[in-house]
């Protein structure tokens, strides 16, 4: 038994030694027919790092000739199969730049967006990249409308979307977990002008007029009755918007309280709400 697996190894071995042999020879020839026909094959075999490696050399061999785009895409296709997005989106982008009617152009152009997509990051970081896939994959359904792959660029776009709209809530939300309220107020009111359709937009209003009402309670006298009067334009935005919110009850304890330290009368609040009416029409 014992026999058999050191046979085994020095098998494996002699193998391997060989197979690197063979490779450097490849690497060292100056037949550049026979290197693409080797390039081919290890990208067949989905030894993408070999053909990689070859294709890089022969990209700069075969530019001008009617081959070039072709090496073009095979680079960029094993960069792609060792997971280097950011590379291989490089050398799509350089494909479909100096061979645009090339036939390897349309797929070449949804595999941009593609290649920013699977690097997108977690929507707590910035999200440069998602922004760069969507409007890659805009650029491919403007340029090719008509193509099978539309239905999918459209279905990642809008997941791609509902990051940023995410990405959005989290920063509004963030300055007032850090109780930072002034600094919540403008995140989160650009927040809702951004993303006026957001899913979270109950959630915002929320937590923008619970903002607004710890920024006034927290206020310089100076300031304290501007802002309350700010707090409570929003609870009645709030209310008006979402009469049935789950937050409903909290918001109108901040309401009563602000009225109570405020000094309003029931006709003082009435007279403010039909004014605002007046405003609307």
């Amino acid at each position: 038994m014992i026999r058999k697996i050191r046979t085994f190894f020095a098998i494996s071995v002699l193998l391997i030694v060989t197979s690197c042999g063979d490779y450097q020879k490849i690497i060292k020839s100056t037949d550049y027919e026979y290197k693409l026909k080797k390039a081919r094959e290890y990208y067949d075999n989905k030894d993408f790092t070999k053909a990689t490696q070859l294709y890089s050399e022969l990209v700069n061999i075969y530019r001008g000739t009617n081959r070039a785009d072709q090496v073009y895409y095979y680079l960029a296709k094993s960069n792609f199969g060792q997971r280097d997005y950011l590379m291989a989106g490089h050398y799509f982008r350089q494909l479909v730049k100096e061979y645009p009617h090339s036939t390897f152009a349309e797929e070449s152009e949804y595999i941009i967006g593609y290649c920013y997509y699977l690097d997108s990051p977690t929507p707590r970081l910035d999200q440069k990249t998602t922004q760069d896939a969507i409007d890659a994959f805009q650029l491919f359904i403007n340029i090719y409308p008509s193509s099978n792959k539309v239905a999918d660029a459209n279905k990642l776009i809008d997941e791609l979307r509902e990051k940023l709209v995410l990405k959005s809530y989290l920063n509004g939300k963030l300055y007032y977990d850090l109780g930072d309220y002034r600094a919540s107020v403008i995140s989160l009111t650009n927040s809702l002008k951004e993303y006026p359709d957001s899913k979270y937009r109950e959630e915002l209003m929320f937590y923008l007029l619970k903002s607004k009402y710890l920024l006034s309670e927290n206020s310089v006298e100076e300031k304290k009755r501007d802002r309350q009067n700010a707090e409570l334009d929003e609870y009645y935005t709030f209310v008006d918007e979402f009469p049935n919110s789950k937050f409903r009850k909290e918001a109108d304890r901040f309401f009563a309280n602000t009225k109570k330290m405020m000094n309003l009368k029931e006709e003082d609040i009435k007279k403010e709400e039909v004014k605002k009416e007046e405003v609307k029409k």
